[in-house]
């Protein structure tokens, strides 16, 4: 159930945002459990002469970059989870890329359940609901 957007530098390519939207379901359903068949992926391409870290471009570093924005419900992940993910999500990147900028982010907005959903419902209508099936 999570989106998330990614943003990474180069030209569109289509195999790519493929691999890298496979690649980030899968770590997000191992390292976040969130259901794969409900998870969607959105990728963007910035030229690397119009992404900057440190004053630079990451055309004149001579590198890539990527920017990663997740929302998942408040509190159903611990510290350690959310943790063992930004490392997973900086390995995955440095391999699809070929190697990335230090300065490359994954941020994980934990939001209320009530303020987010998909087709029309919060996660909290699906959590209370999915309790009065099983009462």
């Amino acid at each position: 159930m999570p989106i998330i957007n990614v943003s990474v530098t180069g030209k569109p390519d289509a195999r790519l945002s493929a691999e890298i939207a496979r690649e980030v379901t899968e770590i997000t359903a191992t390292q976040l459990r969130k259901d794969p068949t409900v998870t969607a992926v959105a990728v963007n391409y910035v030229g690397p002469q119009h992404w900057f870290a440190g004053g630079k471009s990451l055309a004149e570093h001579g590198t890539s970059t990527f920017w990663l924005d997740i929302k998942v419900v408040d509190g159903t992940n611990t510290k350690l989870e959310l943790e063992a993910y930004l490392k997973a999500v900086f390995d995955a990147f440095g391999r699809l890329l070929g190697g990335v900028h230090e300065e490359s982010y994954a941020f994980v907005h934990e939001v209320p359940a009530a303020a987010y959903g998909y087709g029309g419902k919060s996660q909290e209508f699906r959590f209370i609901s999915g309790r009065l099936k099983a009462a």
